[in-house]
Formats: structure tokens, C-alpha cells, sequence
């Protein structure tokens, strides 16, 4: 089993240029985000444009910020964050138990540390989110 919740992404267009994440971020620090996920890449078919992605976001001040610097919370990615114990495998054992179920993976993005691991499941709808949930909250 696997602990498993669905999870806020927001999103903002970043331009390409050194600091311009730093900006973003600084501006989430300070109205005291503690991300647990962070992605930014440029965007090929947009030069001159980057993506970041984060989660999560919680309470007025920080909601308030992301706005402010550009951020949107999306509604297009539907995402579940997974913990457990990194074991040989584990992203396996995911991958599979969701398959199992018909769900088609938007994205993944997965790292671990120490003994642990995290992943982030992108589902194209809310309903495959929740029911990766579902899924993952059992034994597998």
C-alpha cells in the first residue's frame, strides 16, 4: 500500500532568461510556500518562454502571491501525489496497479531520497485521479 492524495498543480509561463525562475520562487518564498514539487522547462515551441509547474500551495497569503507572479492553478492536469518506501520496484508496482485499472498516465514525474520516494501521476480527468487514488490506497 501506498499513500496517495490528489494534489493542486499550479502553472506559470516563465521567460527564458537567467532569474526569471528565481523571481517565481522568491515570490512564493516570501509569502512562505514550502513546495514539495517543483518542475520548469522551456517550452520548445514557444522560444524565448519557459513552464513551471508546483504544488502545493495552500492558504490566502500564498494563493494570493502565485497570482500575482503569474501562476494559475490548472485545470487541465489532474494530478496524485504517491509516497512509500523506496523499494526495488516501487515505480513499478505503480505503474502497474494503475494500468490494471485502465488508467492512461498524462505524465509522471518520480525522485527519491534517502528511503523514500515520490511520484506525481498526471491523469487527463479528475475521475482517473480520484480512482488512482482509490486504487493505491489499497494493498497492491
Amino acid at each position: 500500500m501506498f499513500n496517495a492524495s490528489k494534489v493542486d498543480v499550479w502553472v506559470a509561463t516563465v521567460s527564458d532568461q537567467p532569474g526569471a525562475l528565481r523571481e517565481k520562487l522568491e515570490g512564493l518564498a516570501k509569502a512562505g510556500a514550502d513546495l514539495d514539487f517543483l518542475l520548469a522547462r522551456r517550452t520548445p515551441e514557444k522560444p524565448g518562454e519557459g513552464i513551471v509547474f508546483v504544488a502545493q500551495l495552500s492558504g490566502d497569503a500564498q494563493i494570493r502571491a502565485a497570482k500575482q507572479l503569474g501562476f494559475q492553478q490548472s485545470s487541465e492536469l489532474h494530478c496524485v501525489r504517491v509516497t512509500g518506501s523506496d523499494e526495488p520496484g516501487s515505480g513499478y508496482l505503480v505503474t502497474r496497479a494503475i494500468a490494471a485499472q485502465g488508467l492512461n498516465l498524462r505524465g509522471v514525474s518520480a525522485s527519491a531520497v534517502e528511503r523514500q520516494f515520490v511520484m506525481y501521476l498526471a491523469f487527463d480527468t479528475a475521475a482517473d485521479a480520484d480512482r488512482a487514488v482509490r486504487t493505491l490506497q489499497r494493498p497492491i
